[in-house]
This record gives structure tokens, C-alpha cells and sequence, in this order.
């Protein structure tokens, strides 16, 4: 399970997921440039950019924005005009120079797929990549809101795959159990989904001690403040210290 990551971001994800809404990864680019001039300008990474779908409406503003996502099909799928800002990596080995960044955009929970001593190891090594000022935005599951709202199990048919999900809170994780069913041969695989739960405090805690402050918390893609009884989405905007 450690290594979950590698195996599912493939055709059989893209023929689930493909569908997810350009409106509202446009909208959500919108809300965090409104919030965040910043990422408007100079070098921003989208990290885990998948298919680029917010990368797209980014690029419009900023001609500097790149993306970087592990999987090779779902990069593969992106629109051929996002092709040459696109590289493949490893988010936990970044090929880039300390400060060389403006802005770096985690969209959609990739924050949370390693162990918590990775996770904060990471959030540190993205607060080096940012030049002084830098924004941070990363978009993370309100865990609260999740727990009391967790669908336990479902089906879902979409692109020719039958997806029948298990969700359950593990200990300090959210773990979705997927049984994929290929409708036309019957064949089937397991795959499975896991993310480090975090509190907003927690999260306010770790960015604070790797050198971020928070400018804005978000709870919805359309802009809506954070409560953290209602708002299905935490959306931090932090800002790199600056210490001359």
C-alpha cells in the first residue's frame, strides 16, 4: 500500500475520472489567482498535474506555468499543446534549483500519499524550490467534513470499467478499496487509494515550521471562506518567508 500511487493513475483511472469538470478547475484557477496574484506570474508548478486540467486555465494567465505528474499515461492524455510544459517525476525528487520557483499548485489531495515523515519532508523541500514570496497552494480534503459525510461504499460504471469502492478511516488514514471490473471481458484487478489525514491546524502547524505563512484559507473551489463544520475542501494559500 506504501507504494500505491505508481500502479493506479492509468487507463483504467483515466476512463473513471477523465470526465471531471473543466468549469470547475477553471473556476477554482480563477478563485486562487484571485487570492494569490502572484501564481498570475513567473515560474509555477503544478505538481500532480495529471491530465493538466487546471494547468490549462492556468497557462492562460501565466505562459510560465509547467506541470509535473508520475504517470506516464495520464500525461500522456493531456491536450497537445500542454505536452512541452510537461515532465514526469517523482514528487519527492523534484529535478529543480532551490528559489526557482514563484508558485507552486497542489490541486485535488496529492498532499497526504506518504507517510507523515515524508509528507513533512516534502512540504519543506517545496518551501525551498520557492523564491522568497513564493505561494503555495494546496488544495486538501476537509477531514472533518469527510468523516461525518463518508460514503462507506458505492459503484460506479464509466468508460467501459466497473468501479465498486470500499471506503474506511484506518487509523490517521482515508483508505478507498477499489474492485475494477473491465464490462467487455470480466476481468478484474484491486487497487487502492490512501491519504495521511490531517486537520487544518496540523496543516497551518507543519507549513508554519517549513517556513510558510498562511495569506488565505479557502473552502470551496468557487472562493467561499473555510468552516470547518461545512466546507467539503481546505484550500490553504501560504506565502514563503522572507528573511533577509
Amino acid at each position: 500500500m506504501d507504494e500505491w500511487f505508481k500502479d493506479w493513475f492509468d487507463a483504467d483511472y483515466a476512463a473513471l475520472y477523465g470526465h471531471r469538470d473543466d468549469e470547475e478547475a477553471e473556476r477554482a484557477v480563477r478563485t486562487a489567482l484571485g487570492a494569490a496574484p502572484g501564481l498570475a506570474q513567473g515560474p509555477v508548478l503544478d505538481l500532480a498535474c495529471g491530465m493538466g486540467r487546471h494547468l490549462t486555465p492556468l497557462r492562460r494567465r501565466n505562459p510560465l506555468a509547467f506541470g509535473l505528474d508520475l504517470s506516464a499515461h495520464l500525461l500522456g492524455e493531456a491536450a497537445a499543446e500542454l505536452r512541452p510544459w510537461l515532465l514526469r517525476g517523482d514528487m519527492r525528487h523534484l529535478p529543480l534549483k532551490p528559489a526557482s520557483l514563484s508558485g507552486i499548485t497542489l490541486w485535488f489531495t496529492p498532499f497526504g500519499y506518504f507517510s507523515d515523515a515524508t509528507n513533512r519532508t516534502l512540504l519543506v523541500r517545496l518551501t525551498e524550490l520557492l523564491r522568497p514570496s513564493g505561494i503555495l497552494l494546496l488544495d486538501f480534503l476537509n477531514a472533518s467534513h469527510m468523516a461525518r459525510t463518508l460514503v462507506t461504499e458505492d459503484v460506479l460504471e464509466r468508460g467501459g470499467v466497473r468501479a465498486h469502492s470500499r471506503r474506511a478511516i484506518e487509523g490517521d488514514r482515508i483508505v478507498k478499496r477499489i474492485t475494477l471490473t473491465r464490462l467487455a471481458s470480466g476481468t478484474s484487478r484491486e487497487v487502492v487509494e490512501s491519504v495521511r489525514l490531517y486537520t487544518p491546524e496540523e496543516l497551518r502547524g507543519m507549513a508554519s515550521g517549513a517556513g510558510l505563512e498562511c495569506c488565505a484559507e479557502l473552502g470551496t473551489y468557487g472562493g467561499t471562506s473555510f468552516r470547518l463544520n461545512d466546507s467539503p475542501r481546505w484550500i490553504g494559500i501560504f506565502r514563503k518567508n522572507f528573511n533577509p
